[in-house]
């Protein structure tokens, strides 16, 4: 893969594009692992999680345990420009979602793999908790 810095440096949206699939795969193996099994309900469950303001919301809620660096990998993929939102997101809500898709780009990127799999699960037990 790449070294953290080399990974610092992409451009937040391919980040972003990259951290976007990782959580679609973490959100859809944790469904599965909790023994949800009905194709509708697993992809109804899947699309409440990946969605913008539930994405935004989570940001907010670990933020502050995030190290600097990651802070900055955020912020620069939330101040990314990208062409649309989804018709469906609060411009503010796609934007955070888009700086912890970026985030998550970053670590599967830089191979911070333990990282990685601490910050999904401090999103995911969130998911438990609602």
């Amino acid at each position: 893969m790449m070294t953290e810095e080399e990974s610092f440096r992409l451009a937040p949206l391919t980040l972003a594009y990259i951290g976007d699939a990782v959580w679609e795969l973490e959100v859809r193996t944790s469904l599965v692992v909790t023994g949800e099994r009905l194709p509708n309900r697993l992809h109804t469950r899947a699309v409440a999680m990946v969605r913008a303001k539930a994405q935004a919301d989570r940001l907010y809620a670990v933020i502050e345990r995030l190290t600097d660096r990651e802070r900055d990998v955020v912020r620069k993929g939330r101040n990314a420009k990208s062409g649309s939102i989804p018709k469906n997101a609060k411009m503010s809500d796609y934007r955070a979602s888009t700086g912890l898709e970026a985030l998550f780009g970053y670590l599967f990127m830089s191979q911070q793999e333990a990282r990685l799999k601490e910050v999904v699960g401090w999103l995911l037990d969130l998911s438990q908790q609602a």
